[in-house]
């Protein structure tokens, strides 16, 4: 048993097979922002219309629960239920990566430019090894982790700023960019949280359970406020609402493992290009070829690239440690092996 896991903590660590999973995981996320587009129009559900997009949202992460949870029980031929202990965890999961991030996020849309929620969105990275380095200790802060994150926000602010003027860049609110900031917070800790509660339970087990109770508690909310989604809407609108969940499943749950076996700094580095995935996507399938093809989207690529390459490419390999953690999760002392 123990050989086995060796053997896949060395095969999900090896760069070649983080970057093609990280990559699958970005492409997948960055379709979802057309594919929300297209959904708000084939459940006519209006752009400011903030509740019932909560319950689209609510209606989207319950499925992918539901399917993370169907395949996993068809793959391990039996009920898969939460272990013992688990409920506390994935309660903490599901309240920071689904509830609390969208409803900030989709609240703070409402007042917010679609370049100011595209940058902000960017930040989640530098916050993602902010807290993982400095809050949970799980690894250094270096200086080339700080500089790739310069270089993939850079690419971020470059592929939203063609044709914005000074002004509206600098017409900011605390509803509007405030919330969509504070959204970004709930999703680095989220990660973290994985990253320490996967040592202890199944990851895929967190991950279904997670985004099912997550969706149920959005739905509850969003109908509560008075927010609506038709289902009735038609058979294309259906499909396009299961791939929303589909991409939520599969996306999420690749990148709980590989941050389960992988730095934090390693991983997530990589969600900068979901907004240039977005936007390449978002050309295709919204017909917004001219933006995808312009200078500014393929000096983004370059680099956010950049950025990868630098966290990724380290001075010297970080030593090994065991640690005992207080009741907070801080380390109490460090002892070298």
């Amino acid at each position: 048993m123990e050989e086995t896991k060796n053997h896949k903590d060395t095969t999900l660590s090896r760069l070649p097979v983080v970057i093609c999973l990280a990559v699958v995981c970005t492409f997948l996320w960055g379709s979802a922002t057309p594919a929300i587009k297209i959904g708000y129009e084939q459940f006519h559900i209006e752009g400011t219309d903030s509740w019932s997009i909560i319950v689209f949202a609510g209606l989207r992460f319950l499925l992918a629960g539901l399917m993370v949870i169907s395949f996993y029980c068809i793959q391990k031929k039996r009920l898969i239920l939460p272990p013992a202990g688990a409920g506390s965890c994935i309660l903490k999961l599901c309240l920071c990566q689904t509830v609390l991030q969208y409803y900030f996020f989709y609240m703070g849309l409402v007042y917010v430019t679609g370049v100011h929620g595209a940058i902000i969105t960017g930040t989640n990275v530098f916050l993602s090894i902010l807290i993982a380095c400095l809050l949970f200790g799980y690894e250094q802060l270096t200086g080339r982790k700080l500089l790739g994150c310069l270089f993939g926000l850079a690419g971020i602010v470059l592929v939203n700023l063609s044709g914005q003027t000074s002004e509206g860049l600098f017409d900011v609110s605390f509803r509007g960019e405030g919330f969509a900031f504070i959204a970004q917070i709930f999703y680095a800790l989220s990660g973290a949280l994985v990253k320490r509660y996967s040592k202890q339970y199944d990851v895929v087990v967190l991950s279904g359970y997670q985004f099912t109770m997550g969706g149920i508690i959005l739905i509850l909310i969003g109908l509560g406020c008075g927010g609506r989604v038709d289902l009735m809407a038609g058979a294309e609108a259906v499909v396009l609402l299961l791939y929303l969940g589909l991409i939520s499943a599969v996306a999420y749950t690749l990148w709980s493992i590989l941050l389960k076996y992988n730095p934090v700094s390693r991983v997530t580095v990589f969600g900068f290009m979901i907004p240039v995935f977005g936007v390449l996507l978002s050309a295709v399938f919204l017909g917004e070829s001219s933006q995808a093809l312009s200078w500014n989207v393929l000096a983004a690529l370059i680099l956010v690239s950049l950025g990868i390459f630098v966290v990724n490419t380290s001075e010297k390999p970080e030593k090994k440690t065991e640690r005992k953690e207080n009741k907070f999760g801080r380390d109490n002392k460090y002892y070298r092996k």
